[in-house]
């Protein structure tokens, strides 16, 4: 009898063992395994510093040209952001790049439409906001090609946290993934966080691509579909507050 309890005590710490390594394991496969849908990230919420970057990316493709309410989503966005910068602290190294800004006759000049506007530096609202009136949307859609110059050029030689806020009305259309460029970024870098403004974006699978990009980084996602939601997405990114007037305050 003693033995029979002992086999039975036995095979049911074996059936318990197994299962939990199951279990583990599966656990750990759906982690690494990322989808838009599973992935859950913390947000950063010590993002800004006294020594914090921040480099806007803007989405000059010809969708920016569509209207909300009468008004080209391009004039919204850079009638919202000129409202914003000067709220911005002048000692805070600000910066611009911008994308679709050309019209490419091949695949290649699409997708390369990219350039650094204004380099990172403080005091630097007008400067961003001059640029953004003299360039015109008329482009493609090249995210990812974006950020990777801001990651390897952009942001070449520069210390200390670094955030990306893109503002776009698309996605990718450039044959490659911000979702999947983000994680192997995070892979040797923990500097940089990326904000997303899904703008008048209702397209599922692009939301899900830029949801990624923000989570992955620890960074946020917001979706907007009119110049209040633009208003609120960019005050929450850049942590002002909409109803106190003056500057940010970063945290030490």
């Amino acid at each position: 009898m003693k033995k029979f309890v002992l086999c039975f005590l036995i095979l049911a710490f074996l059936v318990i063992f197994v299962n939990c390594t199951k279990i583990s394991a599966k656990e750990n496969y759906e982690y690494r395994l990322y989808t838009p849908e599973t992935y859950r990230a913390e947000a950063d919420t010590s993002k800004f510093d006294n020594d914090s970057k921040v480099l806007f990316i803007i989405d000059f493709s010809n969708s920016m040209n569509e209207k909300i309410n009468g008004k080209r989503k391009i004039d919204i966005a850079m009638d919202t952001l000129s409202s914003i910068l000067p709220k911005i602290s002048p000692n805070v190294q600000t910066g611009l790049r911008v994308y679709g800004h050309k019209s490419g006759f091949t695949y290649m000049q699409g997708c390369m439409a990219s350039k650094l506007s204004v380099p990172l530096a403080r005091n630097n609202a007008q400067n961003i906001m001059s640029s953004m009136y003299k360039t015109q949307a008329t482009g493609w859609t090249p995210i990812t090609y974006s950020l990777k110059q801001a990651v390897n050029s952009d942001f070449l030689g520069v210390k200390g946290k670094k955030h990306i806020i893109l503002l776009t009305d698309g996605g990718e259309n450039c044959d490659e993934s911000p979702c999947i460029f983000a994680i192997e970024l995070m892979k040797t870098r923990d500097d940089i966080s990326i904000d997303v403004i899904a703008f008048d974006l209702d397209d599922v699978e692009a939301n899900n691509q830029l949801k990624c990009t923000a989570l992955t980084t620890r960074g946020k996602f917001y979706s907007a579909d009119d110049s209040d939601g633009l208003s609120n997405s960019l005050f929450d990114s850049l942590g002002i507050d909409k109803n106190v007037h003056g500057t940010i305050q970063f945290d030490d």
